[in-house]
């Protein structure tokens, strides 16, 4: 890896695209990723996002488009070349290494001197804190220490780039919760990027500078998490960035960014973040759970009958058939039986309305 990788100040992918055989994978990705920042790549499953960064990593081949470090190209580089750490969903450890001789595993292919090699070693233990695991093997560790290895190992020869392939998927939610904030110290004290792909919301939220949302192939939407969370750019952002409640409806007025809809003859207001079709046409208000709430059977909202409930501390969530047979998922204060009738409603600034039909 030459020094020139290393104290890059831009990644850059060009109109990079990936078929496999007569499917177009990846299409037209150009993206601009700054030296310091913490990039999610956000998806549903199929969305392209592994084949993304398994293609920046030099795994994959592209089909088409280049991608660059600065002014140097690397797609044409194997992968040895580009240099950059890669941690997998699976950790792929060596069982019969220890945790020492794992993390060292990379800066021994690579022919870096043992009195080079070992402070980098100690200082890769230290920064993911498993200085006292050192002379285990990987199958007398935990997983979340396991994941740790993986991710010293993925730093310790000090790439340009770490790129992270859903890491915390295999880890149960309190350990998810406790290597989240590990990864992103991590990350912070290196000042390389790190491209982080996953399909959890809540990880891309908490992680990330900046969400990269794709879709079939195609970046949907980028922005910071505070964007995306507030401000999604289309219907299926907003859908994957937790509005669940998809509504559809008429538009009956519109003045400025409010926009009031007819849904099966009750009038549901909201806000939209672009243009939205006439009175007269049709859109969709999407809503999350959270803000979607029980008011009562006799108080105003969408008129629905509750098909499920369930305790999650505070609250019920609940399942319920709203106007049009739509699935609607709100949030109460008070335990409703199943069958029960129920009015849902939302603040206007909590509800999204976009142009088009709900499918």
């Amino acid at each position: 890896m030459t020094n020139n990788l290393n104290s890059f100040k831009t990644l850059r992918l060009q109109g990079v695209g990936r078929n496999f055989g007569a499917l177009n994978v990846l299409k037209d990705l150009t993206l601009e990723v700054r030296r310091g920042e913490f990039i999610a790549l956000l998806g549903p499953s199929g969305c392209g996002k592994s084949t993304a960064l398994n293609c920046i990593a030099g795994l994959l081949p592209t089909t088409r488009g280049s991608i660059w470090l600065d002014e140097r190209r690397i797609d044409t580089l194997g992968a040895e070349d580009r240099g950059f750490g890669m941690v997998f969903q699976n950790y792929a450890l060596f069982p019969h290494m220890t945790v020492r001789q794992n993390i060292g595993f990379g800066l021994k292919m690579r022919g870096v001197a043992k009195a080079e090699a070992e402070p980098r070693i100690d200082k890769a233990l230290a920064t993911v804190r498993l200085e006292s695991q050192a002379a285990k093997l990987p199958g007398q560790l935990s997983g979340g220490q396991q994941q740790r290895v993986a991710i010293a190992r993925a730093i310790v020869v000090e790439p340009p780039l770490v790129l992270m392939d859903e890491p915390l998927s295999n880890l149960d939610a309190k350990l998810r919760l406790e290597m989240r904030q590990e990864i992103r110290r991590i990350h912070a004290g290196l000042g390389s990027v790190t491209l982080y792909v996953t399909h959890d919301q809540d990880e891309a939220l908490s992680l990330a500078d900046r969400i990269v949302v794709l879709r079939d192939g195609e970046i949907r939407q980028v922005g910071t998490p505070e964007d995306l969370y507030a401000r999604p750019a289309t219907l299926d952002v907003a859908d994957f960035m937790g509005f669940r409640n998809r509504i559809a409806g008429v538009v009956t007025a519109q003045s400025g960014a409010t926009v009031t809809l007819d849904v099966g003859g009750v009038a549901l207001t909201g806000m939209t973040h672009g243009a939205v079709v006439g009175v007269g046409g049709n859109a969709v208000a999407a809503i999350r759970p959270d803000d979607m709430v029980a008011v009562g059977d006799g108080g105003d909202g969408l008129p629905a009958i509750v098909e499920a409930i369930e305790y999650r501390g505070r609250d019920y969530f609940g399942q319920a058939r709203g106007p049009g047979d739509s699935e609607l998922f709100f949030r109460s204060g008070v335990k409703l039986g199943i069958g029960a009738p129920v009015r849902l409603g939302a603040e206007p600034g909590k509800v999204l309305v976009f142009t088009g039909s709900s499918t």
